[in-house]
């Protein structure tokens, strides 16, 4: 991606919320089924008003159940669909969540995240859905989950979600919080020809050929729509190549491997972070979504002060950049984890820090936003304690 001042485009001034729109549009999606809640709102709004202008379709279903069954079905009839909610309406979907994947249906479902359990602190933000969009739905779930940490990145990630749906055919999860959902920033909108657009691939083969979950050397079947020629049976169940129901052990278990091994093997293209800092480091801070934007703040701090702290800034959660953290464990004296849960993404680092360096946990999980003053004392405290 072009260094922020080298992007060229409309500048724009707008919520989190509102580049999602933007950028979904920009992507092609066409379709959009959801039902309001808070603070996603604004995202069905406007979809409401301009996915029609460009000849797509806005539906209101009953609830988020029917909501993520919709998207599924507009994606089987060839259209980018969407849909956004909140903690409890991203509960629901999880089954049809778990479907879409089985099936290999893209399609982008973004999570503005707040406060819970349960109605929790609907107008408050928090981050504690990220082991939800890793192990909400039953079953082994290889997901691709995104989290940006300013509106910039709502909109490049948005279409980076879309993007990667089409190429690998699988539901994207992307992750803001009411924080960002609802903030205003300037953003800029690159011109329509400097926007990547990846569309499905669509079959070389003529129908009687056809393997709507063929395994090809990449592992990404190629896709076509209903009523478009080719035979393309769907269903939840396990199932062989051709789509239809299987229990033989052989062919369940090639299915599954399959639909872990396209994601794995295609990490490279999907894995985005950013490092500050990181450099001369003997200190590191791991953050996310809007927790990042107060662990940038708090590494510059404790910089002015003589401490020698790098930022390593996650924008793909899922799958985890794993091999990056492993290598910052072994080069640091200690790990800052800054997220607003009681802990969730801290366990993934210490995982995979494997106990080369202290890790520590900067949380805050009240419904406010973490300080940079609350980071940093992290940072102090992992440089004097034993």
């Amino acid at each position: 991606m072009p260094n922020k001042n080298e992007i060229k485009g409309t500048p724009a001034f707008i919520q989190g919320n509102e580049a999602v729109v933007e950028a979904a549009l920009a992507a092609g999606c066409s379709f959009f089924g959801g039902y309001p809640i808070t603070p996603s709102s604004e995202i069905a709004e406007g979809c409401a008003e301009k996915l029609p202008l460009v000849g797509g379709v806005y539906i209101q279903l009953e609830d988020e159940i029917a909501s993520m069954a919709s998207i599924i079905g507009a994606s089987l009839a060839g259209a980018k669909s969407m849909t956004a909610t909140s903690g409890p309406g991203f509960s629901l979907m999880q089954e049809n969540l778990g479907f879409a994947y089985i099936a290999e249906v893209p399609c982008v479902i973004i999570n503005v995240m707040r406060g819970g359990p349960s109605t929790g602190l609907p107008t408050k933000l928090s981050q504690s859905d990220v082991m939800q969009a890793r192990f909400g739905t039953h079953g082994d779930y290889t997901p691709i989950v995104i989290a940006p940490s300013n509106v910039q990145e709502v909109y490049d990630l948005t279409i980076h979600a879309f993007n990667c749906s089409e190429m690998f055919n699988t539901p994207v999860v992307v992750l803001l919080d009411e924080l960002l959902g609802h903030m205003r920033e300037k953003i800029i909108i690159p011109d329509e020809q400097d926007i990547y657009i990846q569309n499905r691939r669509y079959p070389s083969v003529p129908p009687e050929f056809y393997k709507p979950h063929d395994i090809t050397p990449d592992l990404v079947s190629e896709f076509v729509a209903y009523g478009e020629g080719y035979r393309h049976n769907i269903t939840g169940l396990t199932h062989d190549e051709q789509g239809f129901p299987t229990s033989k052990p052989a062919e369940v278990q090639k299915m599954l491997k399959k639909l872990r091994r396209k994601i794995h093997a295609h990490r490279k293209e999907i894995i985005q972070y950013d490092e500050d800092f990181m450099d001369d480091a003997l200190y590191a801070v791991i953050s996310y979504g809007s927790s990042a934007r107060a662990a940038m703040s708090a590494v510059r701090m404790a910089r002015a002060r003589g401490i020698r702290v790098g930022l390593l800034k996650l924008k793909t959660l899922w799958p985890f950049p794993g091999k990056r953290v492993h290598q910052i464990a072994s080069e640091v004296k200690g790990i800052v984890v800054a997220e607003m849960n009681m802990g969730q993404m801290i366990r993934e680092v210490d995982r995979y820090a494997m106990g080369q360096c202290k890790v520590k946990g900067a949380l805050r999980y009240d419904g406010l936003v973490i300080e940079p003053d609350e980071i940093y004392e992290k940072i102090v405290e992992l440089r004097t304690k034993k």
